[in-house]
């Protein structure tokens, strides 16, 4: 019973971090019900991953806490949305640091291409507005991408194995 709660939370959080992307795509914008969803179920999924108090969930809440003030700041520099800001917090609170960390690298080259990508859609456009990259695209891809490899057994097997014989 707790193994299929704690896939069903796992799928849950993909299934959010497909609308988060979605949205943000098509709005600019990630909704805080969405945000506070996925923050709000954490704990749930602590539970259910056997995680203890200490020092398990005080790693997963410090961690979203550092999240949360490093990416405050780049709001603050409007080199972030605030919407991209809670949902990289919120997550953080879902992934272990030392996943959490592929997460931000794998976050941060998907950005990039994004940026290029949505760049050059910008220039041949010739548009003179700012330039506003959906960076939950980026976020979600990442989450996906880490939830698919490091917490869904059977992908994270298929991978080792292919791995291993490539």
């Amino acid at each position: 019973m707790l193994d299929t709660l704690h896939y069903v939370l796992l799928g849950a959080l993909a299934i959010a971090l497909l609308i988060a992307a979605f949205t943000d795509l098509k709005r600019r914008q990630i909704d805080n019900w969405l945000n506070a969803g996925i923050a709000l179920a954490a704990p749930l999924f602590w539970w259910t991953s056997g995680l203890a108090l200490w020092p398990d969930v005080a790693w997963q809440l410090g961690i979203a806490a550092i999240t949360f003030f490093v990416c405050a700041g780049l709001f603050a520099l409007r080199w972030m949305g605030g919407g991209d800001v809670k949902l990289l917090t919120a997550l953080a609170l879902w992934i272990a640091p030392s996943a959490f960390l592929k997460l931000v690298i794998i976050m941060a080259l998907v950005g990039g291409v994004l940026t290029l990508l949505f760049g050059m859609w910008h220039i041949a456009r010739r548009q003179k507005d700012r330039l506003a990259i959906p960076y939950g695209v980026a976020i979600s891809a990442a989450g996906l991408w880490i939830l698919s490899t490091e917490y869904l057994p059977h992908t994270a097997v298929a991978l080792s194995q292919t791995a291993a014989t490539g």
